[in-house]
C-alpha cells in the first residue's frame, strides 16, 4: 500500500516536471519568435545575404512551432482547457448571479 503511494507521488511528481519544463519551453519560444520577427523588420534588402537569412527564420519559426505543439500534445496529455461539467457549471453560476441580481431590484 505505501509502495503504491510513493509510485503514485513520484508519477505525479514527474508528470508536473514535464509540464514545468514545457511552459519554460514556450515561454522561450515565445521571446525567440519575438525577436525572429524584429529581425524580419530590420533585413534589408540590398543585403546580399537577406534572402537566406528570410528562409533560415523561417524555417526556425515552422519547425519550432511545429516541436511545441507536439511537446505540448506530449506533456498535456489528458489534460482538456473544458473539462466535462465546466459549461453546466458556468450556466449554474450565471443563472445565480442574475437571480440575485433580480432579487436586489425587487
Amino acid at each position: 500500500m505505501e509502495q503504491d503511494k510513493n509510485k503514485g507521488y513520484f508519477k505525479a511528481k514527474e508528470k508536473v516536471r514535464h509540464i514545468k519544463v514545457f511552459y519554460y519551453h514556450l515561454v522561450l519560444f515565445i521571446v525567440v519568435l519575438i525577436l525572429l520577427s524584429i529581425n524580419f523588420l530590420y533585413l534589408d534588402e540590398n543585403n546580399p545575404y537577406s534572402e537566406f537569412f528570410i528562409l533560415f527564420n523561417s524555417i526556425i519559426i515552422v519547425v519550432w512551432t511545429v516541436v511545441i505543439i507536439l511537446h505540448g500534445r506530449w506533456a498535456l496529455k489528458g489534460k482538456s482547457i473544458f473539462k466535462k461539467g465546466w459549461e453546466d457549471q458556468k450556466m449554474k453560476e450565471y443563472l445565480e448571479k442574475e437571480e440575485e441580481e433580480t432579487t436586489l431590484w425587487e
